[in-house]
């Protein structure tokens, strides 16, 4: 008797945390630019390679250099649509030991 009542309770407690849930986020402020990751020494210069034939409707993001740890990662470039009307694409950079993500802009 006393287990069928303990497992009663244990079902009843845990459909108490399995109820579903709505959450509402709400944002406030405005954009506050790329997040700057430090970087102890300057990226190699960027690799030479040709840029593939133009795709209509999409925007060419060049290729770059990237921290990975303590090294230095290379990203292709890459065609891709950009994310709204006008947006452009504003190359990640490197500045006093600081790596800057790139980003899309209008």
């Amino acid at each position: 008797m006393k287990t069928k009542l303990f497992a009663v309770l244990l079902l009843a407690g845990a459909s108490l945390f399995a109820a579903p849930r709505v959450v509402v986020g709400v944002g406030v402020g405005g954009y506050v630019g790329p997040r700057a990751v430090v970087a102890y020494g300057p990226p190699p210069a960027p690799l030479a390679y040709s840029v593939p034939v133009a795709r209509p409707g999409y925007s060419w993001v060049g290729g770059y250099w990237y921290p990975s740890g303590a090294r230095w990662a290379w990203r292709a470039g890459y065609w891709t649509r950009p994310p709204y009307a006008r947006a452009r694409w504003v190359a990640p950079r490197y500045y006093e030991h600081h790596w800057y993500r790139g980003y899309w802009r209008r």
